[in-house]
């Protein structure tokens, strides 16, 4: 049997990998924490809003009845600014000058625009005549008391939060953060600041892991890396994984010696796999104790480009959401490409205007290349030429 028949598909480690964690817990968080996490609760609104009938302009209120022709004027009998609480009746001939929200005064039944006024304090002249109810904001038509306002399972961006204050919510029922705890092996690895020895790398694949679970939605903290020593890196993960849903590591699962993870790992809860993909054959999943474990590889643009393909949906899925894979457009490859037959290629590029231009190579330490991309481009398993103008699909990252 060849190596290329063995390796378990894309899509069969995904459906192992999404396997290793539930949708997360129900907690109630601030709305300042809410940004970003999936409601788990449907919320009615306990207030209309708005709450009373207010003006939607800087301006006047009038009485239709009072101003019939262009050029009318009106003694301005009272002033309503945004806040007051204490609102003075319009009587019949007179105008109030009013704010933007501020509650219209019994009575009125239009608002004028400052602009189509001379703008009076004592005697205002009105140069429209107005349509009844112009310019007034109703009670209750953005939404009324007791309707549906956020949906169970939609995210909470920028508008839903809006929203939940307006109504008067301080906090919200969402699935809690998944607690990803992120360790790198390699005793060739020092820290970034460090002096470099002779066959030293500074450790980077920590950092940027604990940056794409973070911005997929998890909490995400980093072990400083451990050497490829087996005793010290089982002690490592279990002071690092106490209060952790999912301990991902990167390096240390090839098939070479000094293998520390899979050499800890194995035959301990842990299945270690073939796959077919490129970057990131070596792959692994399973348990450490209690703890979900995802063993990415060791390179850098092999273990992001793992990351985006399996662990990604992961922690979206933990959250709540369904849609767990990044934005996929069609485009068109700039220059011909060429994929190893039986692998799935993810090679990293450039896009606009319905055009892909691939950036480096498909080699695995070309991190540069990474940072200078924002997508990357899918050949399938059984594509190995594809020409300049080929359609392609295109995992938008930004």
């Amino acid at each position: 049997m060849t190596e290329t028949v063995a390796m378990k598909t894309v899509e069969q480690h995904l459906a192992d990998v999404l396997g290793l964690l539930p949708v997360g817990p129900v907690v109630e968080v601030a709305l300042a924490e809410a940004n970003g996490l999936v409601l788990a609760e449907d919320i009615h609104s306990a207030v209309d809003l708005p709450p009373f009938d207010n003006s939607a302009m800087d301006g006047y209120a009038v009485r239709r009845e009072d101003v019939s022709r262009i050029g009318t004027l009106l003694p301005v009998a009272d002033d309503i600014p945004a806040g007051r609480t204490d609102i003075p009746d319009l009587k019949g001939g007179t105008a109030h000058r009013i704010m933007t929200g501020a509650p219209m005064p019994q009575g009125a039944d239009a608002i004028v625009p400052v602009e189509r006024t001379d703008g009076g304090t004592d005697v205002v002249r009105i140069d429209v005549v107005p349509e009844l109810h112009a310019h007034v904001r109703w009670t209750g038509e953005d939404i009324a008391t007791g309707a549906l306002a956020l949906v169970a399972g939609g995210t909470l961006d920028a508008p839903q939060l809006g929203l939940a204050a307006a109504i008067g919510r301080a906090s919200l029922p969402v699935h809690r953060r998944p607690r990803v705890v992120v360790l790198s092996t390699g005793t060739e690895l020092i820290e970034p600041g460090e002096p470099l020895m002779p066959g030293q790398i500074y450790e980077s694949n920590s950092v940027m892991l604990v940056a794409a679970a973070q911005a997929a939605g998890a909490q995400a903290s980093r072990v400083r890396f451990v050497t490829d020593d087996v005793i010290e890196f089982r002690a490592a993960i279990e002071a690092a994984t106490v209060n952790a849903d999912l301990l991902l590591t990167s390096g240390g699962v090839s098939a070479g010696a000094y293998e520390v993870v899979k050499d800890a790992f194995t035959g301990a809860g842990v299945t270690f796999d073939k796959v077919g993909i490129q970057p990131g054959m070596p792959q692994g999943f399973g348990f450490a104790g209690a703890v979900p474990v995802i063993t990415l590889p060791g390179n850098p643009v092999s273990a992001f480009v793992s990351f985006e393909a399996f662990v990604r949906p992961l922690i979206r899925k933990a959250l709540g959401h369904t849609a767990l894979t990044r934005p996929v457009v069609r485009a068109a490859l700039a220059r011909p490409v060429r994929s190893p037959e039986g692998k799935r290629q993810f090679q990293r590029g450039r896009y606009a205007d319905g055009v892909v231009q691939l950036v480096g190579g498909p080699p695995s330490h070309l991190l540069a290349s990474l940072a200078m991309s924002d997508c990357l481009v899918v050949i399938p398993e059984d594509v190995t030429d594809l020409d300049a103008g080929a359609e392609v699909d295109v995992w938008q990252l930004r």
